[in-house]
């Protein structure tokens, strides 16, 4: 009972932060909340017991491929459209 209600807190907080990293037009929040949402998956993955595949993918995914959209924001100044 505890595990799905775990789970389900889990789920809900991946739903909420994709719906903000694409709802959001500021480009370092949108960076932001991919962060947590990866973080968020991992730590799906290790509480399902894979938690040799949670591990990649904080090594891979969050610390690697969030840092290079960081770094590509910052060279590139990150200006938005305006309207």
């Amino acid at each position: 009972m505890i595990y799905t209600a775990i789970f389900i807190i889990f789920a809900a907080m991946a739903i909420i932060m994709a719906m903000a990293a694409i709802g959001t037009r500021n480009l370092i929040h949108s960076t932001i909340y991919l962060f947590v949402l990866l973080l968020v998956f991992s730590s799906i993955f290790i509480f399902l017991g894979s938690s040799f595949v949670g591990s990649v993918e904080i090594l891979v995914y969050t610390g690697a491929i969030v840092v290079l959209i960081v770094f590509v924001l910052m060279l590139t100044g990150g200006n938005e459209d305006e309207e």
